[in-house]
C-alpha cells in the first residue's frame, strides 16, 4: 500500500549511500506494515539484514538502512515537512508505481 515511490541514485552525489527509496503511507498502521514488508522480502529474496532501523515513536517515519540503499517510508506530513527529494534535487530521480 505505499504510494508515491521514487528511487533517487545518488552515487555520483554522495558516498552515503547509493540509493534512496522515498515513499508514504496513509496511517501508522500502513507504515508499520511497509517497513515489516520491506525488512522481511530483503531478508529473504536478498538474505540482507537491516543494518539499522530508526522511526518515530509515532510511526511517521521510519528508516530502513542497509548501508548502500536507504529506505524511507512516511507519512505524507513527514515526507512534505524534510522534503528529502528537495534536499537530493540533483539526484536521477525514478517514479516507482508497481512493487
Amino acid at each position: 500500500k505505499a504510494e508515491g515511490i521514487v528511487k533517487l541514485d545518488l552515487r555520483e552525489i554522495t558516498t552515503l549511500t547509493d540509493f534512496f527509496f522515498v515513499c508514504e503511507a496513509s496511517t501508522n498502521t500502513q507504515i508499520k506494515a511497509i517497513t515489516d514488508n520491506v525488512l522481511e522480502k530483503v531478508k529473504y529474496e536478498c538474505d540482507e539484514r537491516v543494518w539499522k532501523k530508526e522511526g518515530s515513536g509515532d510511526q511517521s517515519w521510519v528508516v530502513l538502512d542497509y548501508v548502500n540503499v536507504v529506505v524511507h517510508v512516511m507519512s505524507k506530513s513527514a515526507r512534505e515537512y524534510y522534503n528529502i527529494e528537495g534536499m537530493w534535487n540533483d539526484a536521477p530521480r525514478e517514479e516507482i508505481s508497481d512493487i
